[in-house]
């Protein structure tokens, strides 16, 4: 026998919900919408998108005209091969240099604690100056180079503070029976407190990496050498300098401002769809691993 309850809503709750619907529709359609606009537009012909006016709800002209020059020009190839090394060799080292430090702060007999997270949450919220750290990179001869892009983000104090959380609240019972029993702190860590908090290191290599791949500011500062752009300042050049048109290869003067049009939104795409690939790998352990260590009991 079913003894299941259905609780009977109220007028107000019906009208709650239905509003909290409508709403939430109108923020996906809102976020939603540039993407889709953007998608369209790369898929579009040239000159017809350059007459369309109002919304772009199909493409205008379905053509892969904009992606097969964006695949011909030099400069895109290389700049998915430099930010591929910045982001597997960075997220590696984050990780490790995060777990690291997480994993000692969230011992609670670990001496100068509770400063040590002060100094932590100082550094998080009123860190700054960009020009004595720049200066910094130039003594240590990191500046134009790569490793320049992933030293300095080594840590995350936010990330840090997130992975904290969690460890702490993996039950103490756990490591103290390890630590009866022989274990030394690498083997608690890797063998309890590691595969523990599979959803939450998922989430870590989800911000990280994002934090990663779209980072454009700090190459643009550090970098000279053209042939060490990542995708990002790559595709701020052609948003906002307009060099599609030396990109733009056989198109003649009077189209090539068109054709300059459906390159930039297919460079757009191309920059995005890494991210947009990775993230439904990562999405049911993000849903997961943002709650943990949320509530304490």
């Amino acid at each position: 026998m079913d003894q299941s309850v259905k609780i009977k809503q109220t007028r107000g709750e019906k009208v709650f919900n239905v509003f909290n619907v409508v709403l939430l529709t109108l923020l996906a359609i809102i976020c939603l919408y540039p993407m889709l606009y953007v998608a369209f537009a790369s898929l579009s012909d040239s000159t017809r998108l350059t007459q369309h006016t109002g919304l772009l709800l199909w493409p205008q002209g379905f053509s892969f005209a904009a992606f097969e020059r964006v695949c011909k020009i030099p400069m895109i190839a290389r700049g998915y091969l430099n930010p591929m090394f910045v982001l597997v060799v960075g997220v590696c080292l984050q990780l490790i240099m995060t777990i690291l430090a997480a994993y000692f702060l969230s011992r609670r007999n670990v001496m100068f604690r509770k400063p040590i997270m002060m100094l932590i949450t100082f550094t998080m919220f009123f860190s700054g100056g960009m020009i004595p750290f720049y200066f910094t990179l130039k003594d240590l001869h990191l500046t134009n180079s790569l490793w320049g892009l992933i030293i300095p983000f080594m840590v995350s104090t936010y990330n840090l503070i997130i992975l904290r959380t969690s460890f702490e609240a993996i039950p103490e019972s756990l490591i103290e029976a390890a630590r009866i029993d022989g274990a030394g702190h690498l083997r608690v860590l890797f063998s309890i407190v590691l595969p523990l908090s599979k959803a939450i290191l998922a989430v870590m290599v989800l911000y990280y990496g994002v934090s990663i791949w779209n980072g454009w500011f700090w190459a643009s500062t550090i970098l000279r050498d053209r042939e060490m752009y990542p995708l990002q300042v790559i595709l701020r050049e052609i948003l906002l300098q307009n060099s599609t048109s030396s990109m733009t290869g056989g198109a003649g003067a009077g189209d090539t401002e068109s054709v300059a049009a459906t390159v930039k939104y297919a460079t757009i795409m191309v920059a995005t769809l890494p991210i947009l690939c990775v993230y439904p790998f990562l999405q049911k352990y993000f849903a997961a691993g943002v709650m943990v260590g949320a509530v304490k009991e």
